[in-house]
């Protein structure tokens, strides 16, 4: 019983180390920076959303929210204050108490990875922008599942001939 407890109580350290010390926010959101999201363009980014396992193998984020977020200030300072230098979050690590200004969400897009990872944003306007999605496995009533959150960036000039392939991996 009393190894039971003790590792109950390692496993429980480990979640917490493992979680991100937020700063404050000292950004405020703009939805006038953030506007152009909302423009029509003609541009058009595709991608893939996986993880790969230690074992080697890919996990996709199938069914998965992508999100297409404008990198203003407001959402750069998140990032950086979420992901520090990584492109990779741990799910064990994904903040509890985010209090986002409601406005952030309205000027986002979505779309829905397919069962292979895969995702597209058809006319997207000229701009910089984060792309982000989870992909996460293990069982759902587990204590903790593995995985987790994976971004990168790209950016529209709006002279793009071709679709802008972006991949979501976290590496």
């Amino acid at each position: 019983m009393r190894i039971g407890f003790v590792a109950a109580v390692a496993l429980a350290s480990a979640v917490m180390a493992g979680c991100v010390e937020r700063k404050p926010a000292t950004v405020a959101f703009s939805t006038e920076e953030a506007a152009f999201i909302k423009k029509p363009g003609t541009g058009v980014i595709t991608g893939h959303a996986f993880r790969t396992k230690p074992s080697g193998v890919v996990v996709n984020a199938a069914g998965e929210v992508v999100r297409l977020i404008p990198a203003t200030a407001f959402a750069r300072e998140r990032f950086a204050n979420l992901y520090g230098k990584r492109k990779y979050i741990p799910h064990s690590a994904y903040p509890r108490d985010d209090d986002v200004d409601p406005a952030y969400g309205e000027y986002t897009r979505t779309t829905k990875a397919a069962s292979n990872g895969r995702f597209a944003f058809e006319k997207v306007a000229p701009g910089g922008y984060f792309l982000t999605t989870q992909v996460i496995w293990g069982d759902e009533a587990a204590f903790t599942r593995e995985g987790g959150s994976v971004y990168d960036t790209v950016t529209l000039t709006g002279h793009e001939t071709e679709p802008v392939e972006v991949i979501l991996s976290g590496n």
